[in-house]
């Protein structure tokens, strides 16, 4: 494996600003939801994939900074989730639908391990086509004895590590939950051999995270030599605003200089699956699930779905969700159509993101014959800058280079801060009696 290093600035500082003015003015436009009255999902279609996933909404305590959807655990209430979410993969199966792969999300998905297995070895029950089941946990979680019955159910765990620098935790409320980073590193020791992958989450782009920190977080990964490690940067939402008032988050120029550190020293010993994620395969699975499938169906509350060119998103009311899956319903409250225009902007992103760029893929699997000419501002631009460069041995390979990935991340963060921002104003009319 051949790895050259970053050298010099990604992209400047007005580069940097002027990204996430364009993404903002995009996700605000895009990323509107509205209420439907949903009869039934639509039907799949033949010779189209599928990946499933599956939301679990509890977490012993509540992060300020995140804005996944997350409830506080109770465990009557968790317990009767997960008897109706596997309810609902019942409903989704009756459907026709069959899946390649399953991806579990949270909250903590391993909150309750006897419910977690046996939704998983229902899902594998019911839809045979599941190839891999990923999920994610927290460093308390991979401690309890219960923990290893999923050895043999999931094919890849992720793991939500953060930083090893105990500074960090404490800024992030992580510390007093899971203990210091050198607690936390002797655990993941211990857990990295129970499944085919483990990842490592880690995050960076926090004020006040220097250089040295992020070399010694990415040192420590490398002595860990885990299958797989995500660092995501810190993704700052309208809500993470006002829970922490902005504080936590790095400048533009402070996070170009980050994200050149990882790459530098993870680039020599991993390969680069996305902008952000790296393995020591190019053909493993990874968090951006929405990567490599083009369609997958959510359950659960607050699960969305992109189906065709919509978008269709469960109830955020953990009363209403119960309420309609017992009732044999669908979960979902929301939609949204996107145009061809939209989509194709969207597998843009994607394709920057995951640095595999073929105009065949447009060609063939989104019926556009020229790229170029579909896209050609944003085509343009990406050339201007030196985004992107034609393969010369492939005509229909683009070579996303190392300031493409850079952007595309940045483009990436704004973009999942674009949905945290629907799902805070999802949650916001919630009540007591809808948690």
């Amino acid at each position: 494996m051949t790895f050259k290093p970053i050298t010099g600035n990604l992209l400047p500082n007005w580069m940097v600003r002027t990204t996430d003015r364009i993404m903002k003015y995009y996700t605000d436009r895009y990323l509107r939801c509205d209420p439907v009255i949903l009869e039934r999902p639509p039907a799949p279609q033949p010779g189209h994939k599928y990946l499933l996933y599956a939301h679990v909404p509890f977490c012993e305590t509540l992060c300020s900074y995140c804005t996944f959807h997350r409830f506080l655990f109770k465990e009557e209430k968790a317990r009767a989730y997960f008897v109706n979410l596997r309810k609902e993969m019942r409903y989704v199966k009756d459907l026709g639908y069959d899946f390649t792969g399953m991806y579990v999300g949270g909250g903590t998905t391993t909150i309750l391990e006897d419910e977690l297995v046996k939704t998983l070895e229902y899902a594998r029950e019911l839809f045979p086509g599941i190839r891999e089941i990923s999920c994610e946990t927290d460093p308390a979680q991979i401690a309890t004895p219960a923990f290893r019955n999923l050895k043999g159910l999931v094919d890849r765990m992720s793991i939500g590590v953060q930083s090893f620098d105990d500074r960090i935790l404490k800024l992030t409320e992580r510390y007093d939950k899971f203990g210091s980073g050198a607690l936390i590193y002797e655990r993941l020791g211990q857990a990295l051999d129970l499944f085919p992958t483990t990842n490592i989450d880690m995050i960076f782009g926090f004020r006040g995270q220097s250089i040295e920190m992020i070399q010694r977080d990415m040192d420590l990964l490398v002595q860990l030599n885990p299958r797989q490690i995500t660092t995501y940067p810190l993704m700052v939402t309208s809500q993470t605003r006002r829970s922490v008032k902005g504080l936590i988050a790095a400048e533009g120029d402070e996070i170009a200089e980050q994200y050149k550190t990882i790459v530098n020293t993870l680039g020599e010993h991993y390969r680069s699956l996305t902008s952000w994620t790296f393995g020591r395969t190019r053909d493993e699975g990874f968090d951006e699930y929405v990567v490599d499938n083009d369609e997958y169906l959510g359950v659960g509350s607050g699960a969305f779905s992109f189906l065709g060119p919509n978008l269709y998103v469960n109830t955020f009311s953990l009363r209403r969700y119960n309420n309609r899956i017992e009732r044999g319903l669908t979960g979902v409250e929301r939609y949204q159509h996107f145009d061809h225009h939209s989509v194709l902007q969207y597998r843009l992103l994607l394709s920057l993101f995951a640095g595999r760029f073929s105009r065949k893929y447009f060609r063939e699997v989104l019926g556009t014959p020229n790229i170029e000419r579909a896209l050609f501002k944003e085509m343009a631009a990406l050339k201007l800058i030196g985004a992107i460069r034609q393969d010369p041995h492939d005509p229909d390979n683009i070579i996303v280079t190392e300031k493409g990935k850079f952007l595309a991340l940045l483009m990436m963060k704004a973009f999942y801060s674009g949905m945290d921002n629907v799902r805070a104003e999802l949650r916001k009319p919630l009540k007591e009696v809808d948690m």
